[in-house]
């Protein structure tokens, strides 16, 4: 089965390519990135890995919590946008006028 993994408390130094490594002996990873600040380029500290395996509980059973680079990593699966039922924020629309009306502002 597909599952998509939350991978986080990375190493600021780690790439996709390491962390493909750290899930590949556990099954055929599809796609491994860290996230990156859009200003700054700089790693997150976090990232997604996407991979096919036959028992997501064994994959995060053997890597959460594992050391690398001397940092426990925190493994879990991700949430899809839709499932959480927030909104995500933004303007929602409507009337942006105090709602003190227009004489009681001052």
């Amino acid at each position: 089965m597909r599952v998509k993994l939350f991978v986080g408390n990375l190493p600021w130094s780690m790439g996709d390519l390491q962390l493909e490594e750290v899930f590949s002996p556990y099954g055929e990873v599809q796609s491994a990135r860290v996230i990156t600040d859009r200003e700054t380029q700089r790693s997150r500290g976090f990232g997604f890995v996407e991979m096919e395996v036959d028992d997501v509980a064994t994959v995060i059973s053997q890597t959460n919590g594992r050391e690398v680079d001397g940092r426990p990593i925190r493994v879990n699966e991700a949430e899809d946008k839709g499932r959480s039922g927030g909104g995500g924020g933004g303007f929602r629309g409507g009337d942006r006028r105090d709602s003190r009306g227009p004489r009681d502002r001052y």
